[in-house]
């Protein structure tokens, strides 16, 4: 089976690999700060799921340390600034305007590319962003995780459905390209659920721009793990998680990009699944499933 990859699409669109730097925006999240709600999603990390990303620093400065530790090991050149943890569009606007404006306008950031919630998209904002993709490519990247609403309540998602499906209307509207957010594994979900929302997205937009599947991960110290630890749920196999994954890459649009097929959580907050801890191996395993399809 092919499949569009980011990687094979951006070397196609920029003649060499681009490589993403984590950046952190000060932001937190209205599922935390009492406004929805103060603990989160249950599977979110106390980092707001950027386990990854680096302190709060100037954004030149987060630059600079995300270069030095991507080229110790490559000869990149360009780069997608993404802001990963937390809410990227929840706070002070202004101040936020000026953080993504500063950040298009370093000559090695190649795409500027914010994760945020649907619930937390004020228009004045989607005009912004839109106003910067004239200098550079912008991707908005929305955390939808499941379409099933009785999930999405118990994982405390904290918006419905037609929240999500607002706000992906008006970001396209603004000539914007979206990337949405899906987690496989979700408890009480079954294949034909998981299938369900994938089914959702590509009805939704034909066109749709990009999707990031994830398997779900159990991290030590978030409510989630609590949950697995007094009444365990079903954790997919890598087999099963690569059969899904397949039949999820199969309804997709042909022209959807594939952003990740899988993700790998820090091995010291890591619960399950324990066979995500070998990045490399799972890797080669569903890469070759996929050719194979």
């Amino acid at each position: 089976m092919e499949i569009r990859t980011l990687s094979e699409v951006l070397k196609q669109q920029y003649g060499e690999k681009l490589y993403r730097i984590s950046l952190t925006s000060g932001c937190t999240c209205p599922n935390r700060d009492g406004t929805l709600g103060t603990g989160g999603c249950t599977f979110c990390s106390g980092s707001g799921s950027g386990d990854f990303s680096p302190a709060f620093l100037p954004v030149r400065e987060q630059i600079e340390a995300g270069k030095q530790r991507i080229q110790a090991k490559t000869n990149a050149r360009k780069f997608i600034g993404y802001y990963q943890s937390f809410t990227n569009t929840y706070g002070d606007q202004e101040r936020l305007k000026k953080l993504f404006n500063k950040t298009i306008d370093q000559p090695e950031i190649a795409i500027l590319s914010i994760g945020t919630r649907p619930d937390c998209l004020e228009q004045d904002m989607v005009d912004f962003l839109s106003s910067l993709n004239k200098k550079k490519p912008v991707w908005v990247e929305l955390g939808l995780q499941t379409i099933n609403e009785q999930t999405a309540e118990k994982v405390r998602r904290g918006y419905k459905l037609p929240v999500f499906e607002d706000a992906y209307r008006r970001l396209k509207e603004a000539g914007l390209s979206v990337i949405v957010h899906v987690i496989l594994g979700l408890p009480g979900e079954s294949k034909e659920d998981m299938l369900g929302t994938v089914r959702y997205l590509s009805s939704l937009d034909p066109e749709l721009d990009g999707i990031k599947l994830q398997m779900l991960h159990v991290l030590k110290g978030t409510d989630l793990a609590k949950e697995y630890e007094e009444n365990p749920f079903h954790i997919l196999t890598l087999e099963e998680y690569t059969e899904i994954v397949i039949d999820c890459l199969k309804v997709l649009p042909a022209r959807t990009v594939v952003h990740r097929f899988t993700g790998d959580g820090p091995k010291k907050l890591l619960i399950e699944p324990q066979w995500s801890w070998d990045k490399k191996k799972v890797l080669n395993y569903m890469n070759k499933a996929i050719k194979e399809a």
